[in-house]
């Protein structure tokens, strides 16, 4: 006899579902009722687990939102060192390799994220963790590295379509840019 869903599979299936053709076709011009034939199931149905698209795409930025606040909470406990930062870095590229889809979306649907509910909560986790990775006191120079490291990051959707070879070593090629530029901050800062 097989088992019956639990309701969480079926919210992440509809998140799934969702997150899929948002990309593929844009968050505006993607419905409810899209969503609901791709997974054959009643609009009701999904009614039942989400109102909106917009509470789709806020249960997928609570989703990520919660590694990231973990990884915030992690980056303040820690000494301002260029290891520490090294290693916001190394987490937070990983954080984002398990959120490609939702990546995505966001590349792909800038201006419907700038206007939902979950635009400026995501902005204001990226300060923050730019905020741990940069020295105020440093010239400006070395804070623009720093935050360009943590930016080089964001870049991945943009470099994974654009350039050539395997999107693991696109991906491990823009930490390793990342890491050298916050360690030429560091160093820097260290000369000053």
């Amino acid at each position: 006899m097989g088992s019956t869903p639990r309701r969480g599979d079926t919210r992440q299936r509809i998140q799934d579902v969702a997150l899929e053709l948002f990309a593929a076709q844009g968050y505006e011009k993607t419905s409810l009722r899209e969503i609901a034939e791709h997974l054959e199931v009643t609009k009701a149905a999904l009614y039942y687990h989400f109102k909106t698209k917009e509470d789709i795409v806020l249960s997928l930025f609570q989703d990520l939102a919660r590694p990231l606040d973990e990884l915030i909470a992690w980056g303040q406990e820690q000494p301002r060192t260029l290891e520490t930062k090294l290693e916001l870095l190394r987490r937070y590229s990983a954080a984002l390799d398990t959120a490609e889809p939702m990546m995505r979306f966001v590349h792909e649907n800038q201006a419907t994220v700038r206007e939902l509910r979950v635009g400026p909560i995501f902005k204001e986790r990226v300060l923050t963790l730019s905020g741990l990775i940069r020295d105020p006191e440093a010239p400006l120079l070395e804070q623009t590295r720093s935050v360009t490291a943590l930016f080089t990051l964001h870049a991945r959707m943009f470099a994974l379509q654009t350039l050539e070879g395997d999107p693991k070593d696109k991906r491990e090629a823009l930490l390793e840019v990342a890491l050298d530029l916050l360690t030429q901050a560091h160093a820097s800062s260290d000369d000053a």
